[in-house]
């Protein structure tokens, strides 16, 4: 199985595509400050560069990508769909 997906702290809520993913692919996905590897399926189309929910997120629940808060989901997040700015807002402005 090949790495499609990038994270860069154990915590993150999110990984970064490398890949453009179809739905329901098994893929892996690397944690960069540990290289460990786990196995996630998409819920929907992702593509390249965007981000995909490792874990099921809340709405209102912080989003965690780099080890920080990157914004809050704005409804409920289920695991492998794609996580972007129709389900998410940033805390900083």
């Amino acid at each position: 199985m090949e790495v499609k997906a990038l994270a860069h702290a154990k915590n993150d809520s999110v990984a970064v595509a490398t890949d453009d993913l179809k739905e329901g692919e098994e893929i892996q996905v690397a944690f960069l400050d540990n290289n460990e590897k786990t196995k996630i399926t998409t819920a929907e189309v992702i593509p390249l560069g965007h981000k995909i929910s490792l874990k099921d997120i809340k709405k209102g629940e912080n989003v965690i990508e780099y080890g920080e808060v990157i914004g809050a989901a704005t409804k409920d997040i289920k695991k492998g769909e794609h996580v972007h700015i129709h389900n998410i807002k940033s805390l900083r402005w």
